[in-house]
């Protein structure tokens, strides 16, 4: 076998080829650095005073810092300082040995065959690439690193002749990785053709073209963001019959407009502005300027965080972050402030992904005076809990757990731990799945319930009028869902005859034995006493807390409001309780009559299951058992639930504020809880003259009371409103303080439900391929379209340009 040629052989053959100006342009002056003779004790410096203040380089390929590592501003300069002096080719006297490969070492004269390029590290022994080195990324493709960052030794595979890796690290490809990067130097030093050069050329016309086109795609992308639809399709290709709704909408508004529809035909192939990545940069710069206005608005005031989580139809943790707080104004503002992917729902991870999205925009951690969350174990634990995670950061951000969500959790654990509630859901489920299963039995179920409100109106049974008796459908109750269970319940109680005849309809024609065994048990789960007892129960009680949960839902309501109705829940739940069974079982039988269920005697012995082991104490009456074990127990439960999910702290925290509370102002004054208040909860928002000056001021503040416009003020809400808009918070700033710190105690996380439901109307079957800034700045600019509709157009062109240097200009 013929031996094969030694390197520098082959180079001296191939080095015309490899140095040609069109496969391998000399972007690096061929001048030799100064070389030590021997191997340096330290890595030779330069100096470097062109552009900015940077005194020092390292010039070692080893021991320098990567170009990623410096400001983005400061990296052209860079680059053109190392270009300047020219690779670092240290020539020794001898090169070090391989450990790998014995006798194999660096050799000086490889310099001679790659000048431009080939750069030895003395305190590494290894081999580096000037300008792959210039214009590497910190996450860059694998193998990137070879050149770079780690350095290239084996020295074998360099003495390979036409395998050799230097040769490989080249390329064959006009395109490769270091010929762009040969490229990207020889532009940088070349100014004359230099982006900001090319771009001085530009017409006027051009310019006003392309501020046309980016116009038009910039309000065809914030229509699509505020109705919350999806930008792109399957195929967006030219020949395709149904691109996404973005080119379409950008088509028709060139339909109507003849100075888009001429920019647009003579758009270049780089300054078109429809592809999705200016689609994305687009919603950044919207996206940012929403964030900056809402940091604008919160100015120096203290706010509160109201966090919620769940998982999005990719299966990825989303976290839904809004800010509460008041303000210039006096106006309580709840604003979404973003959606923050998480790899996981612990509380550590939470509330890293809060601070870090808090610091982006220069909000102190510090500020914050309040957190609330929807319950979740990962968030409420005392000890291990976000909400104690925050509290070790801020002291002072007092957390109030989100009221919609103790409502809702009351009715969750209320089905959980009575067994017979439980039974009932389960079975209510089951019904309507069965019912609803098919549009067949829906139809059916209509046109049932529309012949039984007929046959009802012609024996006067029930009274006709405007929207009464609406034919509907059953619906499905949901845990997380606020009102889901009252309108189910309802729902079946409204057509009950008619769910009766499509299941016996089923039972008779059912196409399978199966779906006539499932509906003959869901008829006589249906038909039985126990189950329109509980039926008639669940509306009642579900009637008296909905108010509650409805009103919770507001994003106006405060804190103090809120405190009312959980009272007055409590009380009319009490209420029932003591006086409400008579009424209720009356209503029952009655009901059972009309369709024609058997009614047990009440006053017989309840019998327990079979099999069940039956003790003295067990042998009631039937009376007992729906009164005792399922009436109180049901509303016990819902009661305990609510009094538990308010601690002593919060509570104490509460009633203090409800001094504040205009109502209470307008038959005592309590002066002296007010100031418990903030010298207990709020001491560091206070300095120590401010805490004698402060009862002073509610001492004449007294006297405003009696102002006319005051006594019309309801809510804590108004008195903040109102010492803004008559100026006498300028005349009594630590009053002011005081309510503003109270508004900003958050009552329910409605605002963080909201961004999840839409996220459900902006998720499509795409949803797996949008990245999660995506989906975030869509649903911001959905949520607050409040904020962005006011954005001037300039502005965000200006905003555009400013995100990185353009090929084409529009001033």
């Amino acid at each position: 076998m013929k031996k094969s040629s030694t390197i520098d052989a082959f180079f001296k053959r191939k080095n015309v080829e490899i140095s040609s100006p069109t496969e391998q342009p000399n972007t690096l002056s061929n001048h030799n650095p100064l070389i030590p003779d021997d191997n340096p004790t330290k890595a030779q410096r330069i100096e470097v005073n062109e552009g900015f203040d940077i005194s020092l380089f390292e010039r070692d390929p080893r021991l320098r810092k990567q170009i990623w590592q410096y400001p983005v501003n400061m990296r052209d300069e860079i680059r053109r300082a190392y270009i300047k002096v020219d690779p670092y080719q240290a020539i020794l006297t001898e090169y070090p040995k391989s450990n790998k490969v014995p006798r194999r070492s660096f050799q000086a004269s490889w310099f001679k065959l790659f000048p431009s390029w080939l750069e030895y590290s003395p305190s590494k022994d290894a081999t580096f690439c000037l300008p792959c080195f210039l214009f590497h990324k910190e996450n860059g493709p694998s193998g990137s690193n070879a050149f770079t960052v780690d350095g290239f030794q084996n020295w074998k595979k360099v003495r390979d002749g036409k395998n050799c890796s230097f040769l490989a690290h080249v390329g064959k490809d006009h395109n490769s990785p270091h010929r762009n990067a040969e490229r990207a130097c020889a532009l940088l030093v070349n100014q004359s053709s230099h982006v900001q050069k090319k771009i001085e050329q530009f017409s006027s016309q051009q310019v006003v073209e392309n501020k046309v086109r980016l116009k038009a795609s910039i309000d065809a992308v914030m229509w699509l963001a505020f109705q919350g639809c999806a930008f792109r399709g399957d195929d967006e290709s030219k020949t395709s019959q149904r691109p996404g709704n973005f080119l379409q909408l950008l088509h028709l508004i060139a339909s109507y407009n003849d100075e888009v529809a001429t920019a647009i035909e003579k758009a270049p192939k780089n300054a078109t502005f429809t592809s999705p990545q200016i689609q994305k940069e687009i919603l950044t710069v919207l996206s940012n300027k929403v964030k900056n206005a809402i940091r604008e608005e919160i100015g120096d005031a203290k706010f509160c965080i109201i966090v919620d989580e769940a998982r999005d139809h990719a299966k990825r943790e989303q976290m839904s972050i809004v800010l509460r707080y008041v303000d210039k104004n006096g106006y309580v503002k709840e604003r979404f402030f973003g959606l923050v992917h998480v790899k996981d729902t612990a509380a550590s991870t939470l509330k890293n992904g809060i601070c870090f999205s808090l610091s982006q925009y220069n909000l102190d951690v510090h500020n914050i005076r309040g957190q609330g969350y929807d319950g979740a174990s990962n968030m409420r634990g005392e000890w291990n809990g976000l909400q104690a995670l925050i509290l070790s950061v801020c002291p002072y951000a007092y957390y109030v757990h989100c009221m919609a969500h103790r409502l809702q959790l009351a009715l969750v654990v209320a089905s959980k731990e009575v067994i017979c509630i439980h039974r009932f859901f389960n079975k209510l489920s089951s019904i309507i799945n069965i019912v609803g299963a098919s549009c067949k039995r829906t139809d059916q179920l209509k046109a049932a319930h529309a012949a039984n409100v007929a046959y009802l109106l012609d024996i006067d049974e029930i009274q006709s009028g405007k929207g009464l008796h609406q034919i509907g459908t059953l619906q499905r109750p949901g845990d997380t869902r606020w009102s889901s269970h009252l309108k189910s319940v309802s729902s079946l109680i409204n057509m009950f005859s008619a769910t009766c005849e499509v299941l016996l309809n089923i039972i008779d024609d059912g196409a399978t034995s199966t779906q006539r065994a499932e509906s003959d048990a869901a008829y006589e789960a249906l038909t039985s006493f126990e189950f329109v007892f509980i039926l008639h129960l669940m509306k009642k009680v579900l009637e008296i807390s909905d108010m509650l949960c409805l009103t919770l839902q507001q994003q106006s309501q405060d804190i103090l409001n809120a405190m009312h109705l959980v009272s007055s829940t409590k009380s009319l739940l009490q209420k029932l309780r003591d006086e409400g069974w008579d009424d209720l079982i009356v209503k029952v039988i009655s009901f059972c009559d009309s369709v024609n269920i058997p009614i047990p005697d009440l006053n017989a012995h309840y019998v327990a299951r079979k099999g069940r082991a039956r003790r003295q104490q067990d042998d009631i009456t039937m009376e007992h058992y729906y009164k005792i074990d399922i009436f109180n127990n049901v509303i016990d439960t819902q009661l305990q639930e609510l009094n538990d999910k308010f601690n002593d702290h919060t509570m104490e925290l509460l009633t203090l504020s409800s001094a504040l509370d205009p109502k209470e102002m307008h038959t005592s004054f309590r002066i002296d809880d007010i100031c418990q208040l903030v010298q207990k909860f709020y001491p560091s928002d206070f300095a120590e003259h401010e805490m004698m000056q402060l009862r002073m001021q509610f001492e004449h503040f007294d006297h405003v009371r009696q102002l006319s416009d005051f006594k019309s003020l309801e809510t804590i809400s108004d008195l903040c409103q109102w010492l803004v808009k008559t100026r006498k918070s300028e005349i009594y700033p630590l009053v002011y303080r005081v309510v503003t710190l109270i508004l900003t105690l958050p009552v329910s996380t409605a605002t963080t439900e909201r961004s999840f439901s839409a996220m459900n109307i902006i998720k499509n079957k795409l949803r797996n391929k949008i990245e999660d800034d995506f989906l975030s700045n869509c649903l911001l600019i959905y949520i607050e379209k409040e904020i962005a509709e006011t954005f001037d157009v300039d502005s965000i062109i200006s905003d555009f340009c400013d995100m990185k240097e353009r090929r084409v200009s529009f001033y």
